[in-house]
């Protein structure tokens, strides 16, 4: 079997994306083609740059996509030493790196994820960026949507500047 070929390969868009009642354009910063590992931590690099400081990035992508591998890119790249792990019961996890804290959410098992915004709220004041698992960007008030998406036995990986949402029009 050929060794698989490491490497990003994009394509740009833009769309109007319309959820629960809200309409937004977005604003394709960029897509890739995930390989493997190396490819990931690549894009971890090159999303960092991409992000302001207190960016809040939506982390969207089925069970086992790579958020939390993409997550623990991100603060190794921010100079976090250790292992990065799943929110999903601890619900809020936060990272300390030299450039201030990564703050770390998971609202999987949540059935109303309102509850905990304000828990997140204070968990990212200061922080140098806020990622949040099973989000919808426009109730967290995110400025970016990573969404990961199976493509093959790769995945697709593509950030999204998010504008604000306004209500669709009956």
């Amino acid at each position: 079997m050929p060794a698989r070929a490491c490497g990003f390969k994009s394509r740009p868009r833009h769309q109007t994306e319309a959820r629960k009642g809200l309409v937004s354009l977005m604003r394709l910063l960029l897509s890739r083609r995930l390989s493997c590992l190396e490819d990931t931590q690549a894009l971890a690099e090159e999303v960092l740059g991409l992000l302001p400081r207190g960016a809040l990035v939506a982390l969207e992508g089925p069970l086992g996509a790579g958020k939390t591998t993409f997550v623990g890119f991100l603060a190794r790249a921010l100079g976090f030493p250790g292992r990065v792990t799943s929110p999903t019961y601890t619900l809020i996890h936060t990272y300390p790196t030299p450039e201030g804290p990564v703050v770390h959410a998971d609202l999987y098992r949540l059935k109303d994820p309102s509850l905990l915004l304000g828990q997140l709220e204070a968990a990212l004041e200061g922080a140098r960026l806020g990622l949040v698992e099973w989000g919808e960007p426009h109730l967290l008030g995110a400025s970016h949507l990573l969404r990961l998406s199976p493509e093959g036995e790769a995945r697709r990986a593509e950030l999204w500047e998010v504008g604000p949402g306004e209500e669709k029009g009956v």
